[in-house]
């Protein structure tokens, strides 16, 4: 069977921590996560502006910039489930629980919930998870799948998402 795949690669910097974490990395602390988008193809597309590709780079690009870097570079990724960490980010004089609410009502609706509503107007993007790579990894697989398969055209396919969290670590996710 032929295949064909492209990959690209997108840098974003963002802080977390590991709330289950017995280490270091229960801290608040940071990285530069470098995530590699893979799209897998049986065949070329044969018309349009495409023709002859498997996604354009640029139309990878975009799609990543707007599900993962817009949304989290320069962020802080948070658990819903880390109620003294989101405490930290409450605007001052809010009621906590009901800020808190919201964003959970936002993570069970959408996945996710992203907020500058936060005690120093920080950029806050909250998941339904622990955000670790692993998690990360898949996070960020299922927001951009439906748009690699509507930007193909339903061509290509998502194969896999990986989450360099650091130059020596890395994280990958498929769905088979």
């Amino acid at each position: 069977m032929t295949t064909y795949t492209v990959t690209r690669q997108i840098d974003i910097d963002a802080g977390h921590r590991v709330l289950t974490h017995a280490s270091k990395c229960r801290h608040l602390h940071g990285h530069r996560y470098r995530i590699e988008a893979t799209c897998l193809a049986d065949h070329l597309q044969d018309t349009g502006e495409q023709s002859d590709m498997v996604l354009d780079f640029g139309f990878l690009k975009e799609a990543m910039m707007a599900e993962i870097d817009s949304p989290c570079d320069h962020g802080f990724l948070a658990f819903s489930g880390d109620s003294d960490l989101l405490a930290m980010f409450c605007p001052a004089g809010r009621d906590i629980e009901g800020w808190r609410d919201g964003l959970l009502t936002a993570v069970a609706r959408d996945g996710f919930c992203l907020t500058c509503d936060t005690r120093l107007a920080t950029k806050l993007y909250v998941l339904d998870a622990n955000p670790t790579a692993e998690q990360l990894c898949r996070h960020w697989f299922r927001r951009l799948a439906p748009v690699v398969a509507d930007r193909s055209g339903g061509l290509a396919r998502l194969q896999e998402i990986i989450v360099w969290e650091t130059p020596l670590c890395r994280a990958v996710y498929r769905e088979d």
